[in-house]
């Protein structure tokens, strides 16, 4: 048995993401800032019949990142998939005009520092196992920057640009990074960026392994 290690767990998405790959037979490792927060959502994911352990870790603190990644695999078995998926702060969406350069100190250390710091601390066990899946998710500004959101704008830009560079380089060890594109808001009534539909959407993408970038939905006009 592998893991499913979500960074970023929350109640819409991440939820339905862990609950799919419970599904599928893995263990969950949740990973949140919240240690009661990640009780709840294991106890629910457990009521689903899936196997599921909190982590807490901050992705903005490389240490507890590391540590809580590692945790979980020595709990949980080898991770076999990681799914990077937070969701950014409120104030790393300011206007570009108004952005100083301090004020990209997070947002890139929340997109970049981060992933960056996921995948060093899970590729060994990748690379043992001779397969793994590592799934970036991303708002429309990764692909179209807004300069009302020039925070995420950049940072987005910036994680694309690394986990292309994995997709390449990882391709030859059975190893797959891909990004989901969702361009608008998740919710339940949505057709195509629900959270289960978009949790079925990264699972295909784990399972089919065709392609880098893919998009929930067509970007709007």
């Amino acid at each position: 048995m592998t893991t499913f290690a979500l960074v970023g767990a929350g109640p819409g998405l991440g939820l339905a993401t862990a609950r799919r790959f419970g599904a599928a037979g893995h263990t969950v490792a949740l990973v949140s800032r919240s240690a009661a927060h990640l009780e709840e959502l294991a106890a629910e994911l457990a009521r689903d019949n899936v196997q599921a352990q909190g982590f807490a870790a901050d992705v903005l603190d490389p240490v507890s990142l590391t540590a809580a990644l590692r945790t979980g695999s020595d709990a949980l078995g080898p991770i076999e998939i990681l799914q990077y998926s937070p969701v950014p702060r409120p104030d790393f969406m300011q206007p570009v005009l108004d952005t100083s350069a301090d004020d990209l100190e997070a947002p890139l250390a929340f997109s970049v520092k981060g992933p960056v710091t996921c995948v060093n601390a899970v590729l060994p066990g990748m690379r043992a196992l001779g397969r793994g899946t590592l799934l970036f998710v991303n708002g429309g500004s990764a692909v179209r920057p807004h300069p009302d959101r020039a925070g995420t704008s950049i940072a987005f830009a910036a994680e694309s640009a690394y986990a292309r560079m994995l997709h390449d380089v990882l391709a030859p060890e059975n190893i797959h990074a891909a990004q989901l594109i969702i361009p608008g808001a998740i919710r339940p009534d949505a057709e195509h960026s629900s959270p289960d539909v978009l949790a079925q959407r990264l699972y295909d993408i784990h399972h089919k392994r065709d392609g880098f970038r893919h998009y929930a939905e067509p970007m709007p006009d």
